[in-house]
């Protein structure tokens, strides 16, 4: 997937604040392969929107992994930046996830807690029942929202943030997401994307300090768009 013409899905923009829709198959930084990230878009977004001479200021606050879609918070100061850091790691942000998966959960609502193990030469994680050496533990709570003839829709609140966390404590309950192999579903989507999507945000502006609610459409795929006529949210 190439993005290099992409125009940017900008869901809300201030002084301080760049809050994009990112679409699955995007980086949010930089890795080694020198694909364009995210935050190399936006940076070019800004300098071209306000004519910036010199390097743009944009820090990013928080990531999504490279086959999910959703909204992801850029700060445009350092100001944002260093508080919203603070905000994410208290965690004062609140995130919603939706989640098409291949199989019903026992439970309509539950609360999961799992101990993850990141493996770095594989980059994935394993959850376990019980702490084990090395491991972070982590929280999610999830909801059935809707169901179509072959797939589940739970709207997903990590309480925690570690890596691949609702994708592996998902998989561990035996509802795989839709496209992602690398945690037991079925089979890959055609796009590399995964069904896993960074519904909304919500949080107090770091400056302004009033409440910012912002929602990310779904993708435009069949299976994203029954979900989101038809979820009971």
């Amino acid at each position: 997937m190439s993005h290099n013409n992409q125009e940017l899905n900008i869901l809300f923009e201030d002084n301080h604040l760049l809050i994009v829709n990112k679409p699955a198959g995007m980086l949010v930084q930089p890795d080694k392969g020198g694909e364009p990230a995210l935050e190399q878009l936006a940076k070019q977004y800004i300098k071209a929107k306000y004519q910036k001479p010199g390097e743009v200021f944009l820090g990013v606050c928080h990531r999504i992994d490279r086959p999910v879609s959703g909204v992801v918070v850029l700060a445009k100061t350092s100001k944002a930046l260093v508080r919203l850091n603070e905000m994410f790691k208290t965690r004062e942000v609140k995130k919603t996830y939706w989640a098409v998966v291949e199989s019903a959960p026992a439970q309509s609502k539950a609360t999961l807690i799992h101990w993850l193990k990141k493996d770095e030469q594989k980059n994935i994680s394993r959850g376990y029942d019980n702490e084990v050496k090395g491991s972070s533990r982590c929280e999610l709570s999830y909801k059935l929202l809707g169901k179509s003839d072959n797939y589940y829709l739970l709207e997903v609140n990590p309480i925690t943030g570690r890596h691949h966390q609702i994708r592996v404590q998902l998989s561990g309950i035996g509802c795989s997401i839709k496209g992602d192999i690398k945690y037991k579903a079925k089979r890959t989507n055609k796009d590399g994307s995964i069904h896993l999507h960074a519904r909304a945000i919500s949080f107090f502006h770091p400056v302004r300090k009033e409440e910012i609610s912002i929602t990310a459409p779904v993708p435009a795929d069949a299976v994203w768009k029954f979900f989101e006529e038809t979820a009971t949210v």
